[in-house]
């Protein structure tokens, strides 16, 4: 049986919180299958609220490494889904 975990984080300040993120999630790069960041812009608007998606795989240890690293960053929301298939 395989293992995969969603990760959704919240930025609530993009500019504040994205180089201590960065460099967590550079540390667990090899359990990052994919990664998609996304924040509301426009010609007059760049929100400073972000949101990133990652596809976890590998060992869970280091899933729950990861979570409680983000989990300390002043400013960031985790949320996590688990399959088994």
């Amino acid at each position: 049986m395989k293992e995969m975990m969603i990760m959704g984080l919240l930025l609530t300040d993009r500019v504040k919180e994205a180089t201590r993120v960065q460099e967590i999630l550079t540390r667990y790069g090899c359990s990052i299958k994919t990664r998609l960041g996304m924040h509301e812009v426009s010609k007059d608007y760049c929100d400073k609220k972000g949101f990133v998606v990652l596809e976890l795989v590998g060992d869970k240890k280091d899933w729950e490494a990861l979570e409680k690293e983000l989990c300390e960053v002043q400013g960031v929301q985790v949320k996590t889904m688990f399959f088994e298939y």
